[in-house]
């Protein structure tokens, strides 16, 4: 019997590692060209849409910025900053394109991953900013 149970438990925890194991990373497609990206010291305003959404305008052009988890105090107290990860900052660039260790944070919040950054159109960034929970001008 204990065998028999043994082999139930071994046989569960397996289908579950394989599960989780069908499931990828995330994947990261950073924006191209880096002339593209967001430049945290061109930012005009921000948008905390939801715990996972934040949008941002640097003049004319509008970005969705999405995080890999939730961010519940992200941009409270007006203050929200965009984190480049180390290379961009080794060669100066300070961009952010949607890469690997690029980060948002607040005083409030611990630094949170980005999933991904996309240029959206003004009309995106208008609907999307109308739904905002915090909102900011650097």
């Amino acid at each position: 019997m204990k065998a028999h149970a043994f082999f139930l438990l071994a046989a569960s925890l397996a289908a579950t590692g394989a599960l989780a194991a069908d499931q990828p990373p995330p994947a990261y497609t950073p924006l191209r060209p880096v002339s593209e990206c967001l430049r945290p010291d061109r930012i005009n305003e921000w948008y905390v849409v939801d715990s996972q959404t934040v949008v941002a305008r640097t003049g004319p052009d509008h970005y969705l910025v999405k995080l890999q988890a939730t961010c519940p105090r992200l941009g409270i107290g007006q203050s929200l900053r965009f984190n480049p990860n180390r290379s961009n900052l080794a060669v100066g660039m300070g961009a952010l394109c949607g890469e690997a260790g690029e980060t948002l944070s607040s005083r409030s919040q611990p630094p949170c991953a980005v999933q991904s950054i996309a240029k959206i159109d003004k009309a995106q960034y208008q609907q999307l900013s109308a739904k905002a929970i915090q909102s900011g001008n650097p």
